[in-house]
């Protein structure tokens, strides 16, 4: 029961309730991730290596085995390091609160965390006695989720090294699309750091293959591609075991509306943390949500259905205080493109609660990537213009995309 502990036991019941109602034939056309894939052919790409491992509590296989047991068990290497992001190794620790590096209990392995002070890349004194660094953890496709940007620090530094790097590849799980504007020049932190669009449609596999040319690493790179995932499907087509991949995405549904209303942290509204519905809900004890829903309801937003909800967040901003505001269902998730409704609701925020609403401009800019929406939406620009911009920004990436592409 060791690898149980590790995970949380409702996504394997979840899983087996998922394959008993879809049946026999739907099982077969399960999505395999990288991790199963190298799983069911016995771990050879890594016979005799000592390994390091960056993963966290998303990585699990089709049995809902996490990584670090999958690997400790196979028997022809060595599981010689885990390295723990941001969330930490379990992934419960809020965003933002650092991460002390500890050693597993079951595997006697050291667990490096690449979220403690000062510390967001592995060392070389952490790499120094392994023969390959393996990277396994379910993004959720938006650019300034910071998983992916701990593969691409340690891409670097195993670029460094001389050391090889594995990427065991998993689902994008709001599909391939893309959405907003790719990350202007001059931007580099740690949640702005890939120049991508805010949703940029890639897996981590193809998000390794485009740093390694985007930054011309000389690096080893091993990707261990899915079997059985398309770029239209989202996660809960997959059949992959689900698992929180952060305290406060629970659902698909708040995937596909992070790369849009997550946008909001770089304001003065809530995006419902401290309530049941996180990243499905904004609003604020000033906000107009009525004058502003109206206003919503005849933009034409597709694949939603928006409604005026009052909450009272049980902790961070607006901690005990009623928030009058918008709640999000998502009804068809192909056609919800989230940085619009986002443009549209910060448009009718600042036309109709005036200084009430305020925008970090530097944040903002790192949130879209762009200083560009700052500053139309500041002058005036109507939702539609400051889209079109969005759109002439990301046409060159689309187009340049197609290469890094690894599944159709």
């Amino acid at each position: 029961m060791k690898n149980i502990k590790r995970n949380a036991f409702v996504p394997l019941i979840a899983c087996g309730l998922w394959l008993m109602a879809c049946g026999g034939a739907a099982a077969a056309a399960l999505t395999l991730t990288g991790l199963d894939v190298l799983e069911r052919d016995g771990f050879k790409q890594l016979a005799g290596k000592r390994v390091g491992l960056i993963t966290n509590h998303t990585s699990v296989d089709a049995n809902g085995v996490n990584a670090v047991d999958a690997f400790h068990r196979a028997g022809n290497f060595k599981l010689a390091a885990i390295f723990s992001p941001e969330h930490g190794f379990r992934g419960t620790e809020e965003g933002g609160v650092y991460i002390a590096s500890s050693t597993d209990p079951v595997t006697g392995a050291p667990v490096h965390s690449l979220y403690g002070r000062n510390k967001q890349r592995p060392t070389p004194e952490m790499l120094k006695d392994l023969d390959v660094l393996v990277f396994d953890i379910q993004d959720i496709g938006a650019r300034f989720y910071t998983y992916l940007t701990t593969m691409g620090y340690a891409m670097e530094e195993a670029s460094k090294a001389g050391l090889p790097f594995m990427v065991l590849d998993r689902p994008n799980p709001i599909s391939g699309a893309v959405e907003g504007p790719v990350l202007e020049p001059g931007i580099s932190f740690f949640t702005a750091y890939f120049p991508v669009p805010a949703r940029h449609g890639f897996t981590a596999g193809e998000m390794a293959l485009f740093h390694k040319s985007n930054l011309n690493l000389n690096l080893d790179l091993t990707v261990i591609k899915m079997e059985g995932w398309t770029r239209d499907l989202f996660f809960d087509a997959t059949g992959v075991v689900w698992t929180n991949p952060s305290p406060n995405i629970r659902n698909v549904d708040a995937e596909v509306m992070y790369p849009g209303l997550g946008c909001f942290e770089a304001s003065n509204v809530s995006v419902g943390r401290g309530t049941d519905r996180p990243f499905l809900w904004f609003g604020a004890p000033w906000m107009k949500a009525g004058k502003i829903l109206k206003k919503l309801n005849k933009a034409g937003l597709r694949g939603v259905k928006l409604s005026a909800l009052r909450l009272t967040p049980a902790r961070d901003m607006y901690e005990n205080k009623v928030c009058e505001g918008i709640a999000v269902e998502v009804t068809d998730k192909t056609s919800v493109r989230a940085l619009d409704i986002f443009t549209h609701a910060a448009y009718w925020l600042k036309k109709y609660n005036g200084k009430d609403f305020t925008l970090k401009p530097e944040e903002i800019r790192k949130m879209t990537g762009s200083g560009e929406f700052y500053g139309l939406l500041e002058a005036g620009e109507k939702p539609a213009g400051i889209i079109a911009a969005f759109e002439k920004s990301n046409a060159p990436f689309r187009a340049a995309a197609a290469k890094f592409r690894l599944y159709n």
